[in-house]
């Protein structure tokens, strides 16, 4: 073997091309690497400055340095840096290192194929450093290691090998000194905060070298903590202003959400994400902020949120959701989507057919409920194998991005919910059939349940989180799995419901030792005539220790029910704030129960209280009561609401000089509106011009989904209006603002939806009179359609409200097949009007859209009132019956309408701002 010796180099310019094989993510995942690439050596009095140009460098600081020629350098360096480099124009050297390019299956990147290294040299033998760059900048790939670091390249000769022991101690010595100075997260944490400086990338990319995050090792079974605070002269910068230290990924991203909103004044929204109008140059943090959270998990999602919300979303509307849950601290986030993939391959390694399976599954607007067991097959159709495979490949991205943001996935697992034929071909099987659910025909439910103690469950299960695991990787221990969500168990006895848990978990733990079950709670809600303490009690303890099992308290800001259970009996449990049902839209918040109640319940005596979750069924407005719940969390006082609200307000509306209106006019919603302590109506208010006209029985309705009014809208909605709008006149620039615009809408739009009350009382007035005639009833009913036309051309004005907007997406899926099309469309129109083949959940996910309030809501009020009018005509009593097959007739041929979608999508080319002004002149 040849030896080497150190030369120094007498030219101004030495060229060097590093070229390495390429490899595929298949060698890197097994290990392999490539042929080693030249080095360029130097040992500079000082520093030197290299330059690169490069797609992407993986370079790993290997003891073993191989030339093409198979020299070989051996050092006593250990195998435990690697620095990725992504597109770098000019790294900063300042202590010699040895480097190497290197495939490594722990990066999992390709090799660049050629990278040129340019070393400049001075008249004085001396290098400098000529340029302040990020030296190393973490890729968005999943990477074992992490290093931000300041490098420098050696260059080796042929030679002796003796001139090299000197440089060489020198440059251990200074990699050593570097990589001690600053915190990292080793290998066995499995984790990398390249996601982070991909998600600033995103939102911030006028900004995207200026924030430094650091994962410190230790501490990581306390609190997730962060400090953040600016970039000193110790530190090793690299161009950075603000520096992020924390003890896990999620809690860096929280600590950049803390510097946005905080300093930057600037927040993302479900509207979109405004943070790239953070102020230029970056405002300074001055004293350092360290906030830990007081809970271990923040949880987002309901299990039927993917059904009324994200059921079409494309990974574009993932990726901001996503942006944004990260932002906010969320660290474990349900994760369903793409699960019919997985439980397909699991049924037919079990021997079903594909026409078996086909009469199973449910149709993409419902899988939610096919999953919790209340119902099988699909009215429209079979769910296309299309669907399918194109939701299993969006969610190996959404996992992968998850993961990436520091989110732990809540994996789906085996419910024990199998088609009906499961029986016929385990003849021999513990398989109960589960009840009705809300009236739907037995084609449709009483789904069949293979009971967990019989062996065959344990074999399913292992088959679903084995197929599971090989897709996404194993990126979580936590899987969601609920029996008995609207369908009681099978039998009632005490140990019936121990050995039903008991086998359920064993089945979990016998592929993942470290398997924890996470269930929702609203069961016990519910059904709480059925599950009684003792009940519960069984059910719980059926799981061993309370480690294994983590329950939501879905419903905790109206209807908790960890204290009637003795804080879950010693399981662990998260409080959640569920709010909205099928995706209304009225305003609603009780801010108290959002902030004092939660940390109130963590500090109880005897709380297993771990976590505070959002449970919402849809994702339609009301952000501000979202918000301050996933605020609190990393605060241990309960949130001022006023304080609270000038900076969320603020934020919302980022422009020079706020009006003080703005800000006045959510201190009042938030203080009347958002402050709801009726407890008979603690859920978003749904309007009446959306439920199936009557002649009674709509007004004031309370409960979980509550049509009473709470506030007076006179002295809440109307002058809160009125506020923003005169804002709007004060600051032109704040009518630009798109959240500005949404809420201009949204709140003309409540307006609208309770004045509706007032007209439609008065016709029903006028109707039951005695001395009324058709002419009176018709001219009573005058107000109520001029009102539903008013409301459609407002909510026009804004793509936020379009009905278009949610066919267009579900569309999108069929990727140009016209039969999908049409199922897909057909799902989206049915889920949101009859909810079922014949109206068996009607108008429980009905939403106030343009389009759908003209085309749908107007015509069956229309019909109403002409019904009432002809029956006033022809002295006929009101008939319930009839108008209820009326209105299923105009629902089912509703459903079956196929749209133009490019057209609709479009909406009004009228202005909001002139709009809402309009109808606030009229209605005010």
């Amino acid at each position: 073997m040849a030896t080497t010796t150190l030369q120094p180099m007498r030219r101004h310019d030495v060229d060097l091309k590093l070229r390495a094989a390429k490899m595929r993510r298949s060698d890197l995942a097994a290990g392999k690497s490539t042929s080693m690439a030249h080095l360029a050596v130097v040992r500079p009095t000082k520093t030197s400055a290299l330059n690169l140009s490069s797609r992407r460098v993986a370079v790993w600081l290997w003891p073993n340095i191989m030339h093409d020629d198979k020299t070989r350098v051996h050092s006593p360096l250990p195998p435990a840096w690697l620095l990725c480099v992504d597109g770098l124009e000019s790294i900063v050297a300042c202590t010699p290192t040895i480097v190497s390019f290197h495939g490594f299956s722990a990066c999992g990147l390709l090799v660049v194929e050629s990278v040129k290294v340019h070393v400049p040299y001075n008249k004085k033998s001396q290098l400098r450093c000529t340029r302040s760059f990020q030296c190393c900048r973490i890729l968005s790939v999943s990477s074992d290691y992490s290093c931000r670091r300041k490098i420098c390249f050696a260059y080796f000769t042929s030679g002796s090998m003796k001139a090299l022991i000197v440089p060489l101690a020198v440059a251990l010595a200074a990699l050593a000194k570097w990589c001690l100075a600053f915190p990292s997260y080793s290998a066995s944490n499995n984790a990398s905060v390249g996601g982070l400086y991909n998600l600033v990338g995103r939102r911030i990319p006028q900004h995207a070298e200026a924030f430094r995050f650091a994962l410190a090792s230790g501490n990581t079974t306390g609190p997730d903590t962060f400090t953040l605070r600016d970039v000193t002269s110790q530190d090793d910068s690299c161009g950075a202003q603000i520096y992020i230290e924390c003890n896990s990924i999620s809690a860096c991203a929280r600590g950049l959400y803390t510097y946005v909103t905080e300093f930057g004044g600037v927040d993302i929204w479900w509207t979109g994400s405004r943070l790239d109008q953070i102020p230029d140059p970056l405002p300074s943090v001055g004293t350092p902020v360290t906030r830990s959270s007081v809970v271990r998990y923040r949880y987002f999602f309901n299990t039927v949120t993917f059904s009324y919300t994200t059921a079409f979303y494309a990974f574009e509307d993932w990726e901001l959701l996503l942006d944004w849950m990260a932002l906010r601290g969320i660290n474990s986030p349900l994760a369903w989507v793409g699960y019919e993939y997985i439980l397909v391959e699991v049924f037919r390694e079990a021997g079903l057919s594909d026409a078996d399976i086909a009469d199973f599954l449910s149709g993409p607007a419902f899988q939610a409920w096919n999953r919790f067991g209340n119902i099988q097959g699909s009215w429209m159709g079979e769910l296309p194998r299309q669907w399918i495979d194109d939701q299993f490949a969006l969610q190996k991205k959404l996992v992968s991005r998850m993961v990436e943001l520091g989110m732990t996935p809540v994996l789906p697992s085996f419910t024990g919910f199998v088609p009906r034929t499961f029986a016929t071909l385990y003849p021999n099987a513990s398989v109960v059939v589960g009840g009705q659910w809300n009236g739907f025909p037995p084609t449709y439910t009483n789904d069949s349940f293979l009971e967990p103690f019989d062996p065959l469950f344990a074999t399913l299960q292992k088959s679903f989180i084995d197929k599971q695991s090989a897709a996404y990787g194993n990126v979580s221990h936590i899987y969601t799995l609920d029996q008995y969500n609207e369908n009681n168990p099978y039998n009632g006895s005490l140990s019936y419901l121990a050995n039903i848990s008991s086998a359920t978990i064993a089945s979990l733990k016998s592929v993942d030792p470290q398997a924890v079950w996470l269930m929702q709670g609203w069961l016990f809600f519910s059904a709480e005539t059925f599950w009684t303490n003792e009940r519960v009690q069984a059910y719980l303890e059926g799981v061993p220790g309370n480690d294994s099992m983590v329950i939501l308290d879905l419903y905790s800001e109206a209807q908790p029910q960890w204290q009637r259970l003795d804080s879950y009996f010693g399981k662990q449990w998260i409080w959640c704030e569920l709010h909205d049902f099928g995706g209304n839209q009225g305003m609603e918040g009780n801010f108290i129960n959002v902030t004092a109640a939660p940390m109130e319940a963590l500090s109880s005596p005897g709380s297993t209280m771990v976590g505070m979750g959002l449970t919402p069924e849809g994702l339609e407005g009301n952000e501000l009561v979202y918000d301050v719940l996933l605020d609190q969390a990393w605060l241990s006082d309960a949130l001022d609401r006023a304080a609270y609200v000038t900076s969320w307000t603020s934020r919302r509306y980022y422009t020079p000089d706020l009006p003080s209106a703005a800000v006045n006019a959510w201190q009042l919603l938030s203080s009347t509106v958002y402050s709801n302590t009726d407890p008979s109506s603690q859920a978003t208010v749904k309007s009446i011009l959306e439920l199936e006209p009557a002649l009674d029985g709509l007004v004031n309705r309370t409960g979980h989904h509550p049509t009473l009014v709470f506030y007076d809208t006179n002295t809440t909605v109307v002058p809160a209006l009125k506020m923003l709008i005169e804002a709007g006149y004060k600051s032109e620039q704040l009518t630009s603002v798109p959240e500005y615009q949404y809420d201009l809408v949204d709140i003309t739009r409540q307006l609208l939806a309770n004045r509706f009350i007032d007209i439609y009382q008065s016709l029903i007035t006028v109707y039951n009179s005695s001395t009324s005639t058709e002419n009176d009833v018709s001219r009573a009913a005058e107000p109520l359609r001029e009102l539903l036309f008013d409301l459609d051309r407002v909510l026009l004005t804004n793509s936020h409200f379009l009905l278009p907007r949610w066919i267009s997406a579900a569309k999108a899926w069929s990727r140009g097949n016209a039969t999908i099309s049409s199922y897909l469309e057909y799902n989206a129109r049915n889920q949101i009007t009859l909810w079922g083949p014949t109206g068996q959940i009607n108008d429980y996910a009905s939403k106030q859209w343009g389009g759908l309030v003209s085309g749908y809501y107007a015509r069956r009020w229309e019909a109403f009132v002409q019904y009432l009018i002809e029956t006033k005509k022809n002295g006929t009593s009101y008939n319930t019956t009839t108008v209820s097959d009326i209105m299923l007739e105009i629902g089912e041929e509703w459903d079956k309408q196929l749209s133009d979608s490019e057209k609709a999508y479009l909406g009004s080319t009228d202005n909001s701002w002139e709009t809402v002004q309009q109808i606030v002149a009229k209605y005010c």
